[in-house]
């Protein structure tokens, strides 16, 4: 493929920095454009790329091969995936699991009577780890997957925070339980709830008119992001977030235990540390934007996730490379 992929980006927060910096690096992509829903002419980029208004994005219908969606999994994509899939072929990291399939279904219905490709739910969970969660099972279908997310920053969560009223600024730490780690590779198989897993430490400043009690409940309380779980809140200042809790660094672990016969036992385990979540989950979605593009031009239209889309779709090499040099 000679053509230079034309890439958009939706949406500039810590996110939207990652997408540009994995865009950067790829020798087949050429960045044409940052949409904002903040005044353009107030946005500093990296890459010197033009910033738009979101009001204009339609007008570049012709002029973008693949969008990538970075707004927030909470309320941002469940509307911009399936409207800006009539226009564009989309990538977007949605990862809220348990709205995944009803997700799915608004943005293939979009993509397939517009004739676009979207890829939803990039990133490293949902993305790469549900890649390796697929595998282990087909390997062992005789087992167990344990899927641990942390110690770090999840974005999602933070932002989701960020959104209720009254809070200025927020981070949310998504941190493993020790003992359960330890119980899952022992190969003794727990069965272990959400809550036995994983703990959620949340970092927060409020508004000078924010009640704390109600931002706590508000938080504690919300459903498929910390209701489920132990979920600890801290009130600090802006000056102590910006001064503690400046880097974006996560990773985790899947991992699967199994048999494939009596007293043959085997453990699978596939791990991330990052140093930055958003700039790692922005070059996933770089590499699935070369995939979208791909189908695209295969006419394989509608929406897709990593259970569809083969790995020599993501990579710049040719197949023949890919043969000598990866396989």
């Amino acid at each position: 493929m000679n053509k230079m992929i034309r890439i958009g980006i939706c949406g500039y927060g810590n996110l939207g920095k990652g997408v540009e910096k994995a865009c950067v690096q790829a020798k087949d992509m050429e960045l044409c454009a940052i949409f904002t829903r903040r005044n353009p002419q107030d946005l500093k980029v990296e890459s010197n790329t033009p910033v738009y208004s979101i009001e204009a994005i339609e007008s570049f219908k012709d002029k973008i091969d693949v969008m990538v969606l970075c707004g927030g999994s909470a309320t941002d994509l469940p509307q911009q995936t399936p409207k800006l899939a009539k226009w564009f072929n989309v990538v977007d990291s949605f990862d809220t699991h348990a709205d995944i399939p009803n997700h799915y279904a608004n943005v293939n219905d979009v993509a397939l009577k517009n004739k676009t490709v979207a890829v939803i739910s990039t990133g490293w969970d949902p993305g790469l780890f549900s890649l390796n969660r697929i595998l282990m099972e087909a390997i062992l279908p005789e087992g167990k997957d344990y899927t641990f997310w942390g110690k770090g920053v999840s974005q999602g969560h933070s932002d989701a925070i960020r959104r209720i009223p009254g809070v200025l600024d927020a981070r949310q730490y998504t941190i493993p339980k020790e003992e359960a780690l330890k119980l899952v590779r022992s190969g003794k198989e727990p069965a272990l709830s959400v809550r036995d897993k994983h703990l959620r430490d949340c970092y927060v400043v409020l508004k000078d008119d924010a009640d704390e009690k109600s931002v706590e409940q508000a938080i504690k309380t919300m459903p498929n992001y910390f209701a489920d779980y132990d979920t600890f809140v801290h009130f600090i200042s802006q000056e102590e977030l910006n001064k503690n809790h400046r880097g974006i660094p996560h990773g985790g672990f899947v991992i699967r235990t199994g048999k494939t016969s009596d007293g043959t036992k085997h453990k699978i385990e596939f791990q991330l540390d990052l140093d930055s979540n958003p700039e790692f989950t922005g070059s996933v979605m770089i590499a699935y934007a070369r995939a979208c593009y791909r189908l695209f031009l295969e006419k394989s239209y509608g929406c897709k996730t990593v259970f569809d889309i083969a790995p020599k779709y993501l990579s710049f090499m040719e197949y023949s490379s890919l043969l000598k040099h990866i396989l």
